[in-house]
């Protein structure tokens, strides 16, 4: 069975850093574009960050482009998301998400076929 879990998440104070982690198990997700999600208290889900399966495009929210890096490992089946100079609008559950989207990445939830669970990442001020 196919399985998305996050790891990596908690409570640290603005500017600080954290790193996620998202290990992939059930089946090879190596030609997946691999994403980053999240949604804040009383919020709808929205798009942080997504790679291509090689690695080969990266997009980002506006909102954590040159704070965000997302990065994978193929040969650990696991995605990353580096965040760095966190803001208190950055709390919030980020979820790690696979889409068989091809050569782009894409932004749309609905690219997206599997889900892990999330994890929480608070941001005090």
């Amino acid at each position: 069975q196919e399985q998305l879990v996050e790891s990596g998440g908690g409570l640290v104070q603005a500017g600080g850093s954290l790193r996620l982690s998202c290990a992939a198990s059930g089946r090879t997700f190596d030609t997946y574009a691999m994403g980053w999600f999240r949604q804040g208290p009383g919020k709808e889900r929205e798009f942080v960050a997504a790679i291509t399966w090689n690695g080969g495009a990266i997009d980002y929210a506006d909102s954590v482009k040159g704070r965000f890096t997302i990065s994978r490992d193929p040969a650990k089946n696991t995605v990353y998301l580096r965040m760095n100079t966190l803001k208190p609008e950055d709390t919030a559950v980020y979820y790690c998400a696979a889409g068989n989207t091809g050569w782009r990445v894409s932004s749309v939830l609905n690219d997206y076929d599997y889900w892990g669970q999330g994890t929480q990442v608070t941001v005090s001020s």
